[in-house]
């Protein structure tokens, strides 16, 4: 009775109403999202589902270590059981493990014979044959569409020699901005023939809206009005208040690791054991280095903002020098794959926060993402909700993907507000 009382708890159930038939033994099913908004956890829930129903499950993870893969797992069950520790309970987790593979890979460009390979591999070591496939964190982009084609193709035929399911995911194009999409969005508008159900994952405030985009072969699709909790994938409305229990080294900081508060949010990064991402460009000096990643040309253009918007958001004029420039365009690329964003500042009559890390802000605001500004002046944490600040007494990381930023005038109730921040989130070492 329990494997069916956790099996009715996945969103997925209420999910698979609005798909016609659901995704059929070697169909294809794609999850869409912009980075950091839920995909890996979708796919996680996918498996969950397939497991709980006494399905075989081989999850292929690809840009990620096992130990991540399998924290999503046990953080994802833990969810579904609704915090309940039961003998029962523990016995279903462990008999689970026997219905899932995982597979991680350090690249992104996975291969048809790569994936032969593995199916193989399993079947003749532990006679282990799947009824869905997961292939989380495929490139898109990483060849040409005739390639891409080719592999999406045989990826399919795999699956329907095996009579499993195909599950995967796909990234929307940083410069997709399209709200409420209603078709398959870049990259993957190219493959919409391979493609059989599909699925975006739309940020909405705290929560994510999920929006079917093809349903076997039916693209006018009635909207599910779904909204998921943004790192459970579990019903917003029942879990909204119950945090995701993963560990420190699933969440990541993308910040700038200037001096000052961006270079205090990577030490504290570093010390609770989160990854770290810190966006930089040629001719520019962080305070930090760890995973640095130095922004060419073109990916700074991504983030190119006129000075007429700049100043009829900000209020203000700023400089227009070069290496000014650049730095509100990496600030765009700290931003917009973030699940919500941390400044650290002052927050002026107007609304705006002072100085160029104000830009985070706004574009917070702008893309709709959980954003919160520590006021150095007022010593206290305030949430942009309803169209104006409304102080906020403890905030915690609840995002696996977020923003660091900052003054470089950091003083001690800024620092102490970044250290108090990690406690709350991670708990004591």
């Amino acid at each position: 009775m329990i494997r069916q009382e956790l099996t009715a708890r996945n969103p997925l159930r209420i999910l698979e109403k609005f798909i016609s038939g659901g995704l059929r033994a070697g169909g294809l099913g794609l999850v869409i999202a912009p980075a950091g908004v839920g995909k890996t956890a979708f796919l996680v829930q996918v498996g969950l589902d397939a497991i709980m129903r006494e399905k075989n499950v081989l999850h292929i993870a690809l840009g990620q270590n096992t130990d991540h893969v399998q924290a999503w797992y046990d953080a994802l069950f833990d969810d579904m059981a609704g915090g309940r520790h039961t003998d029962e309970i523990e016995d279903l987790r462990n008999s689970s493990t026997r219905y899932r593979v995982l597979q991680t890979y350090a690249d992104t460009a996975f291969s048809p014979q790569r994936l032969e390979q593995t199916v193989a591999l399993f079947h003749n070591h532990i006679n282990f044959k799947p009824d869905v496939i997961v292939i989380d964190g495929f490139d898109w982009t990483c060849a040409s569409p005739v390639q891409i084609a080719g592999a999406i193709g045989a990826f399919r035929a795999c699956a329907h020699r095996l009579g499993a399911q195909l599950w995967m995911s796909a990234q929307t194009h940083k410069t997709f901005a399209k709200a409420h999409p209603t078709a398959i969005t870049p990259p993957c508008d190219a493959f919409e023939e391979l493609i059989d159900v599909a699925i975006y994952l739309e940020p909405a405030g705290s929560s994510v809206c999920v929006r079917i985009l093809k349903s076997n072969g039916y693209t006018n699709i009635p909207d599910p009005q779904l909204l998921i909790h943004c790192d459970t994938l579990s019903l917003a409305a029942a879990d909204a208040e119950r945090p995701l229990n993963l560990p420190p080294g699933a969440h990541t900081l993308l910040s700038g690791g200037a001096q000052g508060a961006e270079a205090l949010f990577g030490q504290c990064a570093e010390q609770w054991g989160l990854q770290e991402i810190n966006f930089s460009f040629d001719g520019h000096e962080p305070a930090r280095t760890r995973n640095l990643i130095k922004l060419s040309g073109s990916e700074l253009a991504q983030g190119e903002v006129s000075d007429a918007y700049l100043s009829a958001q900000m209020h203000r004029s700023y400089p227009s020098t070069p290496l000014f420039r650049k730095v509100l365009q990496s600030i765009w690329h700290q931003v917009s794959t973030a699940g919500e964003v941390f400044v650290i500042g002052t927050i002026m009559p107007d609304t705006t926060v002072r100085g160029g890390t104000g830009w985070a802000a706004e574009l917070a605001k702008h893309w709709r993402k959980p954003v919160l500004v520590f006021d150095q002046e007022k010593d206290s944490w305030f949430t942009w909700r309803d169209g104006a600040w409304a102080e906020e007494a403890r905030p915690v990381i609840s995002r696996t993907r977020f923003t660091g930023t900052g003054t470089r005038f950091l003083n001690d109730q800024g620092r102490a507000a970044i250290a108090a921040l990690f406690e709350r989130s991670f708990g004591a070492k």
